[in-house]
């Protein structure tokens, strides 16, 4: 039995994988002295030594605390800003339901037109909503309703590009043609494209805010082209129009 038992601790010294010792892990350092900088994870794993003074001593320990407040640093303004989207989202999401509600609860097309160009900019914090139709009946006649705007043919293509459904700007002067006497209090503009039928004129929904960052490119538009489909949808019921 003993002779079996130094049998085996001969196999287990032999498997036994060799572990650099502390002179040869200091002599590797030595010659690469960017490791630990290359690999910074390793000071989750290692144990800080105690905080010494002097010429040429590193305090490690100063080293990962200040990293790992760096990185808490990080995390936290991360955290804010992810906290601050998601309400501004919430807050988008619930002003738009409550303007879609408001579209859907108007009475007649009169009180629809009324609820877009006068209730629309209460509802969505913002100063001016008008509702831009095309008209090709040669000079624009006067717009038949306040908050209604008439464009020349083809101006709805233009202004948004032909296969655009929205258009966000910021820090832009309020073009009277869209936002006629509140055009002075716009500083950025949310233009949605109105295809309301075949047999309808196309048509902007403009929204304009004296915010000059209110609006801008680069912002999701889901919502407010939401609202604009809405919108659609309601006129078409209301004006009984074929497809």
């Amino acid at each position: 039995m003993e002779q079996t038992g130094q049998s085996e601790s001969r196999i287990t010294a032999e498997v036994a994988p060799r572990v650099a010792t502390a002179d040869e892990v200091l002599a590797y350092l030595t010659r690469h002295p960017g490791f630990l900088a290359d690999n910074p994870e390793l000071f989750d794993l290692l144990t800080p030594p105690a905080p010494q003074h002097g010429v040429g001593v590193v305090d490690m320990q100063q080293f990962m605390l200040q990293r790992l407040q760096s990185e808490l640093a990080r995390l936290k303004s991360q955290q804010r800003a992810l906290i601050s989207t998601s309400r501004s989202n919430l807050n988008s999401q619930t002003r738009i339901h409550a303007a879609v509600l408001a579209l859907v609860g108007a009475t007649s097309f009169e009180q629809l037109i009324q609820t877009v160009t006068t209730d629309l900019a209460v509802l969505l914090d913002v100063d001016v909503v008008t509702l831009c139709v095309e008209s090709d009946t040669g000079p624009l006649p006067r717009p038949p309703l306040p908050g209604v705007q008439l464009l020349p043919s083809g101006e709805v293509d233009r202004l948004l590009g032909a296969d655009k459904d929205a258009l966000l700007e910021d820090q832009v002067r309020g073009d009277p043609a869209l936002f006629g006497s509140g055009a002075g209090l716009v500083h950025s503009e949310a233009l949605l494209r109105l295809s309301i039928g075949s047999h309808a004129p196309a048509g902007i929904l403009a929204l304009g805010s004296r915010k000059p960052h209110k609006f801008k490119a680069g912002q999701g538009t889901e919502l407010l082209c939401f609202l604009a489909q809405a919108l659609e949808i309601t006129i078409f019921q209301w004006l009984d129009l074929e497809g």
